[in-house]
């Protein structure tokens, strides 16, 4: 089986997971600095890369996406590291095709959105976004990646620009909006966008980050019924919904915003995920995973509700084993005042 053939054959086989997050993640423990969201980990702290990897595929995640999100020149440069690109993106790549090949998942490419696209400069800033998708691409494919996910795009012309840049290398390509605004900001439909990257020969498109699995769903049977062939989501791992779309709109209790330090109150059950891709699944989308927010036990429960067994299986919940409010073997005849209490009777 050649290289580009092994996404596009599981695809057609059956359902594809892919978990990412893997920037809110670092930061929540404590090696991704909040704010700039650049991936210094990968030279300060690779061992802790690694490890995340491991965790993401040993829950479930077919896809071991290497962590070059935000580890593009713009960023750099806006945090005085500009000079530490390659090193940053080969970093990434070798670690995340070492897992690949110890684990047997995908190996992916990422780029993502690079705040220097302007829909009121379109030809300079075509040529800036394509010089920077450009590099980091070339990394890539120096490591041998199965395909490129290029993702949290805001743009259809910056997506299109992607595009063309994984399609020179002959990979398959995943595009994912993101899907914060009910169009894209140079004023496309959301679904029109996937429909005019599909044209120009991606191979999946979708969305990912902004929404929360409530309000993705509308948008996925919008965009099943408009286009053909396989089809992505990965929402972030916070509740949303159609009235508050977007993470970046939440507010907490307190009325202050909540992205992103607030965020936590907001955040998705393990339940919540497995529901989505559960439903997602039966909408036909094939290209399935999560996003900003996501823990292991996040893509484990989404794992199992995909009908599958994995290695983090051997730990999933067994509730009725727990001494308050297990089963009858297992809970304590002494403590049944207590689970009366919690139980509100």
């Amino acid at each position: 089986m050649s290289q580009n053939e092994s996404l596009l054959k599981r695809l057609q086989e059956g359902s594809v997971l892919c978990a990412e997050g893997y920037i809110f993640e670092l930061e929540r423990r404590g090696y991704v600095k909040a704010g700039a969201f650049v991936p210094e980990v990968l030279l300060e702290h690779p061992e802790v890369v690694r490890q995340l990897h491991h965790e993401f595929v040993r829950a479930g995640s077919d896809v071991t996406l290497a962590l070059t999100y935000y580890a593009h020149r713009e960023k750099l440069k806006a945090i005085g590291r500009e000079n530490d690109l390659e090193a940053m993106n080969r970093a990434a790549l070798k670690i995340a095709s070492e897992v690949a090949k110890e684990t047997g998942t995908l190996f992916a490419g990422d780029i993502c959105n690079t705040s220097a696209y302007d829909v009121n400069n379109k030809a300079a800033s075509d040529e800036e976004v394509r010089r920077q998708y450009t590099e980091q691409l070339q990394w890539a494919v120096d490591a041998g990646v199965d395909f490129v996910l290029a993702e949290t795009l805001e743009y259809v012309g910056e997506a299109l620009v992607a595009l063309e840049v994984i399609k020179k290398h002959n990979l398959p390509a995943v595009i994912n909006f993101a899907s914060n605004l009910e169009k894209t900001k140079d004023d496309y439909d959301l679904v029109e966008a996937c429909k005019i990257l599909k044209d120009n020969r991606a191979d999946v498109v979708g969305f990912n980050c902004s929404r929360g699995p409530a309000a993705m769903l509308p948008l996925l049977k919008r965009l099943r019924e408009a286009v053909v062939g396989p089809i992505s989501a990965l929402p972030v791992a916070y509740r949303t919904s159609p009235a508050n779309p977007s993470f970046q709109s939440l507010k907490n209790s307190d009325g202050q915003p909540a992205y992103t330090l607030g965020l936590d109150e907001f955040l998705c059950t393990r339940k919540e995920m497995a529901d989505f891709a559960a439903e997602a699944q039966k909408l036909g989308v094939s290209f399935i995973g999560i996003c900003c927010g996501a823990g292991p036990h996040h893509v484990r429960a989404m794992a199992e509700a995909l009908g599958r067994t994995v290695l983090a299986s051997k730990y999933s919940p067994d509730m009725s084993q727990h001494y308050l409010v297990g089963s009858a073997d297992y809970a304590k005849k002494h403590e049944e005042q207590f689970i009366d209490h919690f139980a509100g009777k």
